[in-house]
């Protein structure tokens, strides 16, 4: 099967799966992203977050169970269409000998100049590019020893927004980044999945960050990985975030950041 159009729903039906046949990773594990929607995926270290993520391009092969995108099973659609569909921001970033243009136009090869510098506007890295030394010309080599991890992980958030994807897979995506550079990155990646309605799985340990960026908190037990618990964030008009059970739990860490969000969207 090749994907025509995408809208992006995703879901896990009983997926168990081990790197290795005796050890299981994943047990028996269901979750459902309606196309559009954001899951925030939450646990301990080897809780199985990423394996998840890497289930989706069929980077490996589940043992049982079944993913389907758009009611598809992946196992059907052809590899390169399936990931065309996606965009992945991983923790460790990669970046490849070229120019900074090249290397956020690796996400969409056929972007144009003034679609790279948007993406790099709505994920705050056009203004350190445009402090480099030729722009977004400069060379860049040595996997991008000549920029900051920050950086780095900004280009790589750039590439994954030109690429214009209906399914957007981020694991630890931010972590690199300073607290206010986070702060910033994070809203507007918000507002541009809210926008686009762009199906979203994010890996991360930072509950405020999913709580601000999820619709859902999926909650992983360990070892091996079944789901503990989901909880509902409503962001309903004139809902504050405390009003949940996930934000009830960790509202005091996102108050502010609800308050600076409510009055942006409103004005």
């Amino acid at each position: 099967i090749t994907l025509e159009k995408t809208k992006g729903d995703v879901a896990l039906k009983n997926v168990y799966f081990g790197y290795r046949p005796e050890k299981t990773i994943l047990k028996g594990v269901s979750l459902h992203a309606a196309a559009g929607k954001k899951i925030a995926l939450v646990g301990a270290t080897g809780a199985g977050k990423t394996t998840i993520l890497n289930l989706l391009p069929r980077f490996f092969d589940i043992q049982s169970g079944e993913i389907t995108i758009d009611n598809h099973p992946i196992d059907r659609i052809r590899r390169d269409s399936l990931r065309r569909s996606m965009a992945i921001v991983l923790q460790d970033t990669h970046l490849f000998t070229g120019t900074v243009r090249e290397n956020i136009r690796f996400g969409r090869l056929n972007a144009t100049d003034e679609e790279v510098v948007a993406a790099a506007r709505l994920t705050a890295a056009h203004s350190f590019i445009k402090r480099l030394p030729q722009g977004y010309d400069t060379l860049l080599e040595n996997d991008g020893a000549n920029l900051s991890q920050g950086q780095r992980q900004l280009l790589n958030i750039a590439r994954a927004a030109v690429a214009d994807p209906a399914i957007l897979l981020l694991d630890e995506a931010f972590s690199a980044l300073d607290y206010q550079t986070r702060l910033n990155v994070t809203d507007d990646v918000y507002r541009i999945l809210k926008r686009e309605q762009v199906t979203t799985l994010m890996v991360t340990h930072d509950i405020p960050e999913s709580i601000s960026m999820g619709d859902k908190i999926l909650v992983l037990s360990a070892r091996p990985a079944q789901v503990k618990e989901i909880l509902s964030v409503d962001f309903g008009p004139g809902r504050s975030p405390l009003s949940c059970r996930a934000n009830r739990q960790f509202g005091p860490y996102f108050d502010h950041r609800w308050k600076e969000r409510s009055t942006d969207e409103k004005s």
